[in-house]
C-alpha cells in the first residue's frame, strides 16, 4: 500500500517522501505489457502473436519504469490536492537512481520531492503611510507653449530665400576640413537640420542674411554649444564628450532653408484640435487646452503616487523565502536550464518579482477585486478604437462586436487585458485607502521623479 510522508528540511522548505509497493504498480505494468503485445510490430511475427517473453525482454524495462514513476506521481499529486499546501511552482524531484528499478525483482520504492512553501505575511498600513501627492500647477506659460507647438504642428513649411529670423530651419552639410578649409580625405561628412537660434551668437551674426549654398568654415565648438553640440558630434560619429572632435574644423554649407508658418488661431483650427467641442474663440480654446493639460498632469501625479504605494508595499512588507529551493528551481524547474551562477545572479530580481506577485495576489483575494467579462470586452473595444484613431469607420460598426469576440478567444490577449485591468483596480483600491499630503511641484520636478522610478 502506497504511503506519503512529509518532513521539514529547512526554512519554508519541506520534503515529501512517496513510497510505493509492488501491489501499487505491478498489476498495471502487467496489463500494459499485455496490451503492448497485441499492438507491437516485430519482424518475423504476425501482429499479436509475439511471444510474451520476447515482449517482456524487449520492452518490459521501459514500461516497468514508466508505470512505477506514474504511480509515484499520482500519489504525490493526490497528496498535494488533498492537503493543499501553499507551495511555489512544482515539486523538485530529489536524487533517485531509476536504474535500480528491476522488473525481475519488484520491490518497495521510495522517492523524495522537495517543495518550497509560500510565506505568511502582513500588508503594511497604507492609511498611515507618509505619502505625497505631487501636484503640478498648470501655468499660462505652459498653455502658451502648447499653443505654439500646435500652431507649428498644424502650420505650413515655406522656403525663404535668406535666413530671416531665429526660427529659420537650416539643412547644413557638415564636411570635415583643415584650418584653411581644405577637405580632409576620409573625414566626417553628414547633413543635419538645425534651427537658426541653436547656433552661437557669433555664428548667427555671420550667417544672418545668407541664402542657399552659402558656406562658412568654423570649429564645431564655436558654431554650437551644449546639448546641440553633443547631438551633432554623435551624428557625425564622435563621442558626445569628445573635446578634440569639438575643436575640429568643418565646412558648413547651407543645402536648404525652411520656415514653419504657424497655423492661424481661428475657429477652423479649434475644430480640428477639439472636434465636436464647439469652440469659437481663442479664450475658449486656451481654457479647453488648459483643462486637457491639467488632466494629463493629474494622471502623471496619480502614477507617481502609485509608485510610492508600490515601494511601500514592496519595501515594508516583511517576507521570507525558501531561497535555496528557489535557486535550485531556477536552475532546473524553469523553461531554460541555468547554471548555479546564473541562478544566483538572477535571484534578487526574481525574488523581488515573486514578492510583488504574492503581495498583489493577497490584496486581490482579500478585497475580492475582480474583472468582469463586460469590463474585458469594453477594455478591448477601447483598445481597438484607439488603434483606429480618427479614421472614419462609417456608421455600421457591427463588425466590431465579432472582432472583439475573436479577441476574447485569444488567451494571450485576454491575459494581457486582465492583468492591466486588475492592476488598475489594485492601485485604485490602494489609492482609496491612502491619505497623502499634497505638494505643489513643477512639471520638470515630477518628470524627474518618474524617470528615477519606472516599473
Amino acid at each position: 500500500m502506497a504511503s506519503v510522508a512529509r518532513e521539514n528540511i529547512g526554512l519554508l522548505n519541506d520534503k515529501i517522501i512517496v513510497k510505493v509497493t509492488k501491489d501499487d504498480y505491478f498489476p498495471t505494468f502487467e496489463k500494459k505489457l499485455k496490451e503492448y503485445s497485441k499492438t507491437v510490430n516485430v519482424p518475423g511475427f504476425r501482429k499479436g502473436m509475439v511471444p510474451q517473453g520476447m515482449i517482456k525482454k524487449m520492452y518490459g524495462p521501459s514500461i516497468y519504469t514508466d508505470e512505477v514513476l506514474k504511480t509515484v506521481e499520482k500519489q504525490l499529486y493526490t497528496y498535494l490536492d488533498t492537503e493543499k499546501p501553499e507551495i511555489f511552482a512544482q515539486p523538485l524531484a530529489m536524487d533517485a537512481d531509476i536504474r535500480k528499478l528491476d522488473l525481475n525483482n519488484p520491490a518497495e520504492y521510495e522517492f523524495g520531492f522537495e517543495i518550497g512553501l509560500k510565506p505568511s505575511f502582513e500588508i503594511p498600513s497604507i492609511e498611515s503611510a507618509p505619502l505625497t501627492f505631487h501636484k503640478v500647477k498648470v501655468t499660462d506659460e505652459m498653455v502658451q507653449d502648447e499653443v505654439e507647438r500646435m500652431q507649428q504642428k498644424g502650420g505650413t513649411i515655406s522656403e525663404p530665400e535668406t535666413i530671416s529670423d531665429d526660427e529659420t530651419v537650416l539643412n547644413i552639410l557638415f564636411t570635415e576640413v583643415d584650418e584653411a578649409g581644405n577637405v580632409i580625405e576620409g573625414g566626417a561628412v553628414k547633413e543635419n537640420s538645425l534651427i537658426f537660434r541653436y547656433f552661437t551668437p557669433a555664428l548667427q551674426e555671420e550667417l544672418k542674411g545668407k541664402s542657399k549654398d552659402a558656406v562658412v568654415v568654423t570649429q564645431l565648438s564655436k558654431a554650437i554649444e551644449g546639448e546641440t553640440l553633443e547631438m551633432v558630434l554623435q551624428d557625425l560619429g564622435f563621442a558626445k564628450d569628445d573635446k578634440a572632435a569639438a575643436d575640429k574644423f568643418f565646412n558648413l554649407k547651407i543645402v536648404k532653408l525652411g520656415k514653419v508658418e504657424n497655423r492661424e488661431l481661428n475657429e477652423a483650427f479649434f475644430g480640428e484640435v477639439f472636434p465636436g467641442a464647439g469652440i469659437a474663440t481663442e479664450d475658449e480654446f486656451r481654457q479647453k487646452l488648459k483643462e486637457e493639460i491639467e488632466q494629463y498632469w493629474e494622471s502623471q501625479s496619480r502614477n507617481q503616487l502609485h509608485d510610492q504605494i508600490y515601494h511601500l508595499l514592496l519595501d515594508d512588507t516583511k517576507m521570507e523565502f525558501p531561497a535555496e529551493f528557489l535557486k535550485r528551481w531556477l536552475q532546473t524547474g524553469s523553461q531554460e536550464r541555468k547554471t548555479a551562477e546564473e541562478a544566483e545572479a538572477e535571484f534578487p530580481t526574481f525574488s523581488s518579482q515573486l514578492k510583488w506577485t504574492l503581495i498583489s495576489d493577497k490584496i486581490i483575494k482579500d478585497n475580492k477585486l475582480e474583472v468582469s467579462q463586460e469590463e474585458l470586452k469594453e477594455s478591448m473595444r477601447v483598445e481597438v478604437m484607439r488603434y483606429f484613431g480618427t479614421m472614419n469607420l462609417g456608421e455600421d460598426t457591427s463588425w466590431l462586436d465579432s472582432y472583439i469576440d475573436r479577441m476574447l478567444k485569444d488567451e494571450k490577449q485576454v491575459d494581457a487585458s486582465y492583468r492591466r485591468l486588475i492592476t488598475d483596480k489594485l492601485f485604485g483600491w490602494a489609492q482609496s485607502k491612502a491619505n497623502p499630503q499634497q505638494k505643489e511641484v513643477s512639471a520638470d520636478e515630477l518628470t524627474a521623479m518618474q524617470h528615477n522610478h519606472q516599473h
